[in-house]
């Protein structure tokens, strides 16, 4: 069976299953996000492209912008501290390729959908297809 080109593995999709990674741990141990990306960057193994360091710290500059449009994105009876990790940390990259990256946001958005029907459980491509098509519609109608 043969992969869509995206999820062969890419450079930039590794850079940012990597930038995942980086977050996923730091959320997990309760650590600073840039001490994460610190540790991993001198381990070097393997390397920290340029890319990953760029998402990490983009979400981590961002971060309280960010978690406030996912927590307005959220439907009714969910919060952040309810989504999985990977989820919310998925989406957090999502966000910050959408709002503060000149990247097409289906290209945001097919990233963060792959990345989660390959990292996450079998609900979450939908359930964060939802939650950043209701993102991306208010982004449309300027009440981003």
């Amino acid at each position: 069976m043969t992969q869509p080109a995206a999820r062969r593995g890419s450079t930039r999709t590794k850079a940012r299953k990597r930038a995942l990674d980086i977050l996923f741990e730091a959320d997990l141990r309760g650590t600073a996000v840039l001490a994460a990306l610190e540790s991993h960057t001198e381990q070097a193994e393997p390397p920290v492209r340029p890319f990953t360091a760029e998402l990490v710290r983009g979400v981590e500059r961002h971060r309280t912008q960010i978690d406030q449009y996912l927590a307005e994105s959220l439907a009714a009876g969910w919060s952040l501290e309810r989504m999985p990790r990977v989820d919310r940390n998925l989406a957090r990259l999502a966000i910050y390729e959408i709002v503060y990256t000149d990247l097409a946001d289906e290209i945001a958005l097919a990233e963060c959908i792959g990345l989660s029907e390959e990292l996450s459980t079998d609900s979450s491509p939908q359930f964060l297809n939802g939650l950043l098509s209701a993102l991306l519609a208010r982004k449309a109608s300027g009440t981003l």
